[in-house]
């Protein structure tokens, strides 16, 4: 294998990362403010793709995006609203149940109202344009995803440090109840965190089937499962963790396929979160929780 095809796999598994990280924050957030796994989240980023599948039949793609972004949103946020919120002070395991069904609410109604059968991804002209870079030559999607990855990344860490609703979800990650009694709004902030995973996991479904060309209700099963082993594996409940796990996991992935190992790619990102979970159960940069007494 020539130094060119190298990079050349390289760029596509950065690409890829890039979109499994921007999913991975979904999962990350939620996590440091609810302590909750959210199942559904892979399945929003399908809906999302179903959404641009027919947005993009009525709009062009400037208005089209925009669409896509806030349909995710506002779909997020209702099913906070709707299935996670009312079971606030229940068991930690019943919230959980209820992501999972969630989870397979939104795979079936997809199933029941675009069929099984795979939908073409509409195509958006500016991001397929081929681009050369030396020897390197790629869609400019795939040079677009791991800059807008981090400019995004960084935009957020900067609202998480510097915004008063980045000071509250930081109090609420911390101590829930505390919080609540120092007038904190729970409710809001909770809203804010799945607006915020909403609308990355929209931006992620758009450069992740810009490449992949279609959309079925299963889409976001597996891309959903990867990008939560990449959470754990940077450490759930950190940003900048989830952004290295999306990045491993997306380079890796790649390179397995391109070395022939197609049929292993996806076993080898549940290796990596066994391994993790045995030597590092707190992931990369995770942080060790102590018992309060």
């Amino acid at each position: 294998m020539s130094l060119t095809t190298i990079l050349q796999h390289c760029l596509t598994g950065i690409s890829l990362g890039g979109a499994y990280a921007l999913i991975a924050i979904g999962y990350t957030m939620v996590y440091g403010i609810l302590r909750l796994i959210n199942f559904a989240h892979g399945d929003i980023f399908m809906m999302a793709g179903y959404f641009m599948v027919f947005a993009m039949a009525s709009f062009p793609w400037q208005v089209a995006i925009p669409l896509v972004i806030i349909g995710t949103i506002v779909m997020g946020v209702v099913i906070e609203r709707v299935a996670y919120k009312p079971l606030r002070t229940a068991p930690r395991m019943s919230i959980m149940i209820s992501a999972i069904g969630v989870s397979y609410l939104l795979q079936n109604l997809a199933t029941y109202l675009f069929t099984a059968i795979p939908r073409g991804y509409p195509e958006i002209p500016f991001l397929k344009k081929i681009f050369h870079i030396g020897a390197l030559s790629a869609s400019l999607v795939t040079f677009l995803t791991p800059v807008l990855t981090i400019l995004l990344v960084i935009f957020l860490m900067l609202l998480i440090k510097k915004t008063k609703v980045g000071m509250a979800m930081r109090a609420v990650s911390k101590d829930f109840e505390t919080s609540q009694l120092m007038g904190i709004k729970i409710n809001n902030v909770i809203s804010a965190t799945f607006v915020i995973g909403s609308a990355l996991a929209a931006v992620g479904s758009i450069l992740y089937f810009t490449d992949r060309m279609s959309v079925t209700p299963f889409s976001g099963t597996l891309p959903g499962l990867k990008c939560f082993v990449a959470a754990v594996f940077g450490g759930i409940g950190s940003i900048p963790g989830a952004v290295v796990g999306g990045f491993v996991i997306g380079i890796a992935e790649t390179l397995l396929v391109a070395m022939g190992y197609s049929t292993f790619s996806d076993a080898f990102t549940f290796l990596l979160l066994i391994v993790m979970l045995l030597f590092r159960p707190t992931g990369l940069f995770g942080e060790k929780s102590t018992d309060k007494v």
